[in-house]
């Protein structure tokens, strides 16, 4: 039983040292060491940009954003259906046709 008990204790003993979490630094550790310090940071002016032209917005995938609009398309020239798409019976909305020679 006794040894049992002490290779038990022992299997506890190795797990819990392998598990031991590193030793993390103090901050005055850190104050004190010249690697820690950054390198002095350059100051940058910003200037005003001259104004940009007006982007459409887009999905994250890079599509037109349909919500917005700027991206919803140009109107239909003729009389239009409920739907929004062209209607075919008016004379305005058929596609030219090709003269026979």
């Amino acid at each position: 039983m006794k040894k049992i008990t002490s290779l038990f204790l022992g299997l506890i003993l190795m797990a819990s040292a392998t598990f031991a979490q590193a030793k993390m630094e103090s901050k005055k550790a850190e104050k004190m060491s010249p690697a820690a310090k950054p390198a002095q940071a350059k100051v940058i002016k910003m200037t005003p940009a001259a104004p940009k032209a007006e982007v459409a917005p887009t999905k994250k995938d890079g599509t037109l954003d349909k919500r917005f609009k700027a991206n919803k398309g140009e109107k239909a020239e003729g009389p239009t259906k409920k739907d929004g798409t062209l209607d075919m019976r008016f004379k305005k909305n058929k596609p030219a046709e090709k003269k026979a020679a």
